[in-house]
C-alpha cells in the first residue's frame, strides 16, 4: 500500500511543475512584473519674445504723513477719535480746555466793538475839524490792532479743538485725558497717514541701468513698450493691483552707486502698510528669440546650473545650462538649450538620470487678472 502511494506522488510532481511553468513572464503578480515609469510634467522649449524684468527690494511709505500737534497750551479734556480709524481733514481729534481762550476771544471782541465805535464817532467830526487827523488815524490804528487781536483769539479758540490736518488713518494717541500739552513746545498728539494710494521706494544699481541702456543701443534688446510694475509681498505672492512708476532720481547715491526710484500702488483695502519691506518687479526691456524656463526647473549643482530633460529614448537626462536675466518667474537661458527639448518642470524628484519617465504637458497656473475698477489713482 505504501509503495502505491509513493508511486502516485511521484507521478503528480511533474504535472505540478509543468503547470507552474505555463505562467508567462511579466504577467500580473509574476516574477517579471515591473512598475510603470513615473509621470513627469514637461515644457516643450520654443524660442520667442520675452519681457526682461528685475526684482528689486523696496519699502512702503505713506503718500502723506502729518503729525497732529497741540497748537495751544492747555489740559486735554477728551479724545474724539478711535485709534486706528479713518479720519477726515478738519475733524476734531482732541478737545483742550478752552475756557481761557473763550474769555480772551470775548474780550478781544469787546475791544473791537469799542474801537469801531470810536472810529465811527470821529468820522463826522473830522469833516468839521472837531478832531484832528492824527486823532482819527490813531483811532483807526487801534481798530486794526483790536481786529488782529480778535483774529488771534479766535484762532486759539479754534485750535483748542485740535483738527485733523489731512484725511487718512490715525494711529495711537500719544497723550491721555488730563495731560498738559503745548507748554513750551507743540506736543505730539498723534499721527495721520494717507494709505490709498501708497508709495514704494526702491533702488537699482546704476551700473545695471547703464548696461541695459548699452544693450538697447547695440540692438541686443528693445525698450519695453510699457513699464509694468508689480509688487511682491513678503510671502512671495504678487499683489493683485498693478502700480505705476512715479519718478527716477536724477542723481546717483555716491555711497551705494544706486539710483532711487518710486512707484505708486492703489491700496483700497488698506492691506499695504507703511514700513513694510517688499520686492518690486519692473519690466525693463524686450528680447526676441529668447528661451525661457520656469525657475523651478533650473537646479544648482556643484557642477553648475542644470535642467533635466526627457531624451529621445524617453529617459531623464541632465543638461548643463547658463542663465541670464529674469522674465517674471522664468529664467532666460543663454546657453544649453536651442529649442525642441522637453524640460521637466514638475516631478524632478522622480526623474533619476537614465531612468525611463512618462512625459505629460505642463500647464502653468494662470496669472490672476486685476480686479475691475482697480486702476491706480
Amino acid at each position: 500500500m505504501t509503495t502505491l502511494r509513493l508511486a502516485l506522488l511521484a507521478s503528480l510532481v511533474p504535472l505540478t511543475l509543468a503547470a507552474c511553468g505555463e505562467q508567462k513572464p511579466g504577467a500580473p503578480g509574476g516574477p517579471g512584473a515591473g512598475m510603470p515609469p513615473p509621470e513627469v510634467e514637461v515644457l516643450a522649449i520654443k524660442p520667442g519674445s520675452a519681457v526682461l524684468t528685475q526684482d528689486l527690494p523696496g519699502r512702503l511709505s505713506a503718500v502723506r504723513t502729518a503729525q497732529v500737534r497741540a497748537r495751544v497750551e492747555g489740559i486735554i479734556e477728551k479724545r474724539l477719535f478711535a485709534e486706528g480709524s479713518d479720519v477726515q481733514a478738519g475733524s476734531s481729534l482732541f478737545q483742550i480746555d478752552a475756557r481761557t481762550y473763550k474769555t480772551a476771544a470775548d474780550s478781544a471782541q469787546a475791544d473791537v466793538d469799542v474801537a469801531r465805535l470810536t472810529v465811527e464817532r470821529y468820522q463826522p467830526l473830522l469833516g468839521i475839524k472837531a478832531v484832528s487827523r492824527q486823532e482819527y488815524d490813531q483811532a483807526e490804528a487801534k481798530l486794526k490792532q483790536a481786529q488782529a487781536a480778535l483774529a488771534k483769539a479766535r484762532l486759539d479758540l479754534e485750535n483748542a479743538s485740535v483738527p485733523a490736518p489731512i484725511s487718512g488713518r490715525i494711529g495711537r494717541a500719544m497723550v491721555t485725558e488730563g495731560a498738559l500739552v503745548g507748554r513750551g513746545d507743540a506736543t505730539l498728539l498723534a499721527t495721520v497717514e494717507q494709505l490709498d494710494p501708497i508709495y514704494v521706494d526702491f533702488t537699482q544699481s546704476n551700473a545695471e541701468l547703464l548696461g541695459l541702456q548699452q544693450a538697447i543701443k547695440a540692438g541686443k534688446l528693445k525698450r519695453a513698450a510699457q513699464t509694468r510694475v508689480d509688487l511682491l509681498l513678503e510671502d512671495g505672492s504678487v499683489y493683485p493691483l498693478p502700480g505705476k512708476l512715479i519718478f527716477s532720481d536724477l542723481a546717483v547715491d555716491p555711497n551705494t552707486g544706486s539710483v532711487q526710484l518710486r512707484a505708486q500702488f492703489p491700496n483700497p483695502k488698506r492691506e499695504l502698510l507703511p514700513g513694510t519691506f517688499v520686492r518690486i518687479r519692473v519690466s525693463q526691456a524686450e528680447m526676441d528669440g529668447a528661451i525661457k524656463v520656469p525657475q523651478r526647473a533650473v537646479q544648482t549643482t556643484p557642477q553648475g546650473q542644470m535642467v533635466t530633460v526627457v531624451d529621445a529614448e524617453g529617459k531623464a537626462a541632465l543638461l548643463p545650462v547658463k542663465t541670464g536675466a529674469m522674465s517674471g518667474t522664468d529664467w532666460i537661458i543663454t546657453d544649453g538649450l536651442k529649442g525642441g527639448e522637453q524640460v521637466i518642470v514638475n516631478g524632478l524628484q522622480k526623474a533619476r538620470p537614465g531612468s525611463p519617465v512618462k512625459p505629460v504637458p505642463w500647464n502653468a497656473a494662470p496669472v490672476p487678472a486685476p480686479a475691475a475698477g482697480a486702476a491706480p489713482k
